[in-house]
């Protein structure tokens, strides 16, 4: 489908990578990782033909379609979501004015047996075949499909682009994507604006997608249950591996402990060679032999080991002073923007030294109510702050506040006062930022640097409760494992807002959802919270079923009817018994990988068996739903 071959790309007299080849095939599904500013978002801007390496050849059929969803869209306004989403079909549009334009014309006619008139027919006849073959019979539902996939509801539809945020335009350019049928789709970070349900659903489509998808992303969940291959960029070389991502991680490491064990042997038979000849030139009747050494030992290939990049910032975030037990309580808070109600009369009580995760559809309120919290936005209710809090806050957009025409030090400098200014240097170098580093300018720096950075400034002042909302955005992985150890080792209280379940999972410990303007508390972790939407979910459906069928008495339904649904609930048993033991085992499965992730991986075919169990699982999710929407019907 597309050959890349030893591709090249420099910045200011530095490659960013070498001389790198590699294929892209239908079918593969590839994570394409590394650190922040390894070159990763440039490699998707080259394969889509956006930007020219300084040397090198891409290979690729004239016809194929490629789709890049960029981290940074030029929104056209103006239109209402679904018009905009239409935008996808530009073919189909266009037909769809030409039948128009036929048919106007064969309305204004009455010569039926013209030949100007068959010639019309002739001519609707051909546009509607190309219309069908295009699927524009299909185009409108299948629209509407993906974007209630990806989180709009269907009041949403006719809204004005306009009125929604640059997150939720992102997702209708995602949409357009993932209905234009490309042969190649490049995702750029695709769930940095999706909540966890519409991440889910992501997931379940770009698995079953037919051509290629090549993505960068830093959530690692997401990439094991997406990709088949993963393409790690890292100090200018590739390292490519036909696995999703933990399984990569596993091998990578083996590979490179036999490169290590390897190296090792032959730099000793090396070394047994060299003093062979060293002993053999001291005598003249060994002369010829010593030379007959030094050729072989020229000709040996040197066994390389792969360079591994263990450059990691370090993070320990300053604790203050210990604050009351209460550190943040509501009364009756509520928020509207416009006619947009938010929230409405929340309660909420947050007790010192927790760790709280804030989750839920984008637009239900949490980064309002964190806001809310830090005094950035006014309200109706009470809010009270518990004595001697201090609170240290991680805006979503914190890193776009900074002044691209300020270089780092600069930018930290600023920030500090008189007391922690010495400290700017040493702050900025456990982040990263050492040397020249320091000297650059905000405006050249990735979006995972400006987070880096941004979060650099959050050290300057110590606190006692910390409140971030998605400080994961554009952090590669590294740096977010970094972070959430951090965060696990932080003594103060913890209000994090985040849609990425890995980097959730075994860091909070309380969950609030929001959803309809309410929010209801999870006593777990966001694993306890995933399995307990699952069983709330099923019941819902189960009540909608409920009302649906009480208006019909059980004497109305026919003999025939009567024992269909009794065949219909008796699957849906079965089918439920499954479901449960299933998640029963995906649990113990889990709980064994936390305790001792090395021994459980290295199990014969662990991961296939796993992901199959998983893939299983929402099988029988997808056939328990069907079941209960048949058993609607009647």
């Amino acid at each position: 489908m597309m050959n890349i071959h030893n591709l090249s790309v420099s910045f200011q007299g530095e490659y960013l990578f070498e001389d790198i080849t590699f294929k892209l095939g239908n079918g593969d599904r590839i994570g394409l990782i590394g650190k922040n500013g390894a070159g990763k978002s440039t490699m998707l801007k080259i394969l889509s033909k956006e930007m020219e390496p300084d040397t090198g050849q891409i290979a690729a059929d004239k016809e194929l379609k490629i789709g890049f969803l960029k981290q940074d869209i030029d929104f056209i306004l103006g239109r209402t979501v679904l018009e905009e989403a239409y935008e996808a079909f530009v073919e189909i549009k266009e037909l769809e004015a030409k039948m128009e334009e036929v048919n106007t014309q064969m309305a204004e006619r009455t010569d039926y047996e013209s030949e100007g008139y068959h010639q019309l027919m002739v001519d609707i006849n051909d546009l509607q075949h190309q219309y069908d073959i295009l699927g524009g019979y299909n185009y409108q539902g299948d629209t509407e499909k993906i974007l209630q996939g990806l989180g709009f509801k269907r009041e949403d539809f006719g809204k004005l682009t306009d009125t929604f945020s640059g997150g939720w335009r992102m997702r209708i350019e995602l949409a357009k994507l993932l209905l234009q049928n490309n042969d190649i789709l490049l995702l750029d970070e695709p769930t940095n604006h999706l909540d966890i349900e519409s991440i889910i659903w992501l997931e379940s489509f770009l698995r079953n997608y037919t051509g290629a998808v090549a993505i960068v992303s830093h959530d690692k969940m997401f990439l094991d249950n997406v990709t088949n291959r993963t393409i790690e960029i890292s100090l200018g070389r590739i390292y490519d591996y036909p696995k999703p991502y933990s399984k990569f991680l596993v091998l990578r490491e083996e590979l490179r402990t036999q490169q290590l064990a390897s190296q090792k042997n032959q730099q000793k038979q090396i070394e047994q060679t060299e003093k062979l000849i060293e002993k053999f030139r001291a005598k003249a009747s060994k002369a010829t032999m010593a030379q007959s050494l030094i050729k072989k030992l020229d000709k040996i290939d040197r066994i390389e080991v792969d360079e591994d990049d263990n450059s990691v910032m370090t993070l320990n975030f300053p604790v203050s002073i210990t604050p009351g037990k209460v550190v943040v309580e509501t009364n009756k808070i509520s928020k509207k923007y416009g006619d947009n109600q938010v929230l409405s009369a929340i309660d909420l009580l947050i007790e010192r030294d927790t760790k709280t995760a804030f989750v839920g559809q984008n637009g239900q309120g949490k980064s309002t109510l964190a806001k809310i919290m830090v005094g950035d936005i006014k309200h109706e209710g009470e809010l009270k702050l518990g004595h001697n809090v201090q609170i240290g806050y991680f805006a979503q957009n914190q890193a776009e506040y900074l002044d691209g025409n300020k270089t780092v030090l600069d930018t930290m400098i600023d920030a500090a006062n008189e007391t922690n200014r010495s400290k700017v240097r040493d702050i900025l170098g456990s982040f990263l930022f050492r040397g020249d580093e320091a000297e650059k300018y905000v405006r050249v720096l990735s979006g995972g640097e400006r987070n880096r950075l941004a979060l650099a400034k959050l050290m300057l002042q110590p606190f006692n409760v910390l409140i971030m909302d998605e400080p994961t955005n554009h952090l590669d992985i590294k740096s977010k494992n970094v972070l959430k150890e951090a965060l696990k080792r932080f003594e103060g209280t913890l209000i994090l807002v985040s849609h990425d379940r890995d980097f959730l999972q075994g860091l909070t410990h309380t969950v609030y959802e929001f959803k309809d303007q309410q929010i209801k508390k999870y006593l777990g972790d966001i694993d306890y919270y995933l399995e307990k939407r699952n069983v709330d979910s099923l019941r819902e459906v189960e009540k909608r079923t409920v009302i649906k069928e009480v208006p019909k008495e059980k004497n109305q339904q026919s003999y025939e009817d009567q024992k269909k649904i009794k065949s219909l609930n008796n699957k849906l048993s079965n089918i439920e018994s499954k479901i449960s033991d299933m998640e029963r085992k995906i649990k113990k499965i889990d709980a064994e990988l936390e305790i001792n992730y090395e021994e459980v991986s290295s199990k014969p075919n662990f991961f296939d068996d796993y992901q199959k169990m998983k893939s299983d699982l929402q099988n029988f999710m997808q056939k328990w739903e069907d079941i209960q929407l048949e058993i609607e019907k009647f």
